[in-house]
């Protein structure tokens, strides 16, 4: 009985290996497996090995997740190198959130630019927010320093919510500057309605982490929650921060 019972134990052994193996083999397999489960219908744009061994960085769009290579966790959130005494999951999270950025084109942005631009931020920013409206009260002070301001939209209320249907209203203008400014000084502009880009940019700020307005994302891709006076934001970008 007693090697009955040994026998049992070193299969079943065997077989937890065996699994563990697959999974250090083939963590792409076993982590779409487990990400079907959670995200119905979602393939992830990339999976690579992280930092931590035994942990892979996955890509779903622009959302960055860590997960086990045997796909049984699920990580989102801050990875620490403590030598360091970095995060680099928000680094990695500012070179995709730029590049998402980057992707949408100015095109579909409304722009204030510099005369003599040194450095780009760009806004995500809702029509009746009391912080967004200080910031661009200063548009001009950020000009003056070299600083191109783009402009995103992102309704706080959602979409189809009155700051949505001013978003819209102030893209479809055709003069859309000064709309924005027309619109941010209290000014009740016509509804209009016309192809705009209002919808993709509100869920693009959901996807990349925007929780509030305004919301500055830098050159590097950092996310600044809140309003920034322009003095104080030059001076962070001419540091490089």
């Amino acid at each position: 009985m007693k090697k009955q019972f040994v026998g049992i134990a070193l299969l079943l052994l065997a077989v937890s290996l065996s699994g563990l193996s697959l999974a250090e083999s083939n963590p792409r397999e076993a982590i779409t497996k487990s990400l079907k489960s959670i995200f119905p219908g979602t393939t992830p744009s990339e999976i690579n090995p992280s930092p931590m061994e035994g942990v892979s960085e996955v890509l779903i769009g622009p959302r960055l997740f860590y997960i086990s290579n045997d796909g049984k966790y699920l990580l989102q959130g801050s990875l620490i190198d403590i030598a360091t005494r970095t995060d680099i999951g928000e680094e990695r999270r500012n070179g995709i959130r730029l590049n998402a950025i980057n992707e949408l084109s100015e095109e579909k942005m409304i722009v204030f630019p510099a005369k003599n631009s040194r450095h780009t931020i760009t806004v995500f920013t809702d029509i009746d927010c009391g912080y967004c409206r200080k910031l661009h009260d200063e548009i001009d002070q950020f000009n003056a320093k070299g600083i191109t301001v783009r402009y995103l939209a992102f309704p706080r209320s959602g979409i189809g919510a009155a700051s949505y249907n001013k978003a819209v209203s102030v893209w479809c203008d055709k003069d859309r500057q000064a709309a924005m400014t027309r619109a941010k000084s209290g000014e009740t502009l016509p509804k209009a309605d016309c192809d705009n880009p209002v919808r993709e940019e509100y869920e693009l700020g959901q996807l990349i982490g925007v929780q509030g307005t305004p919301a500055i994302v830098m050159e590097d891709g950092a996310l600044l929650p809140g309003y920034v006076p322009a003095a104080k934001l030059a001076a962070m970008l001419d540091k490089g921060t």
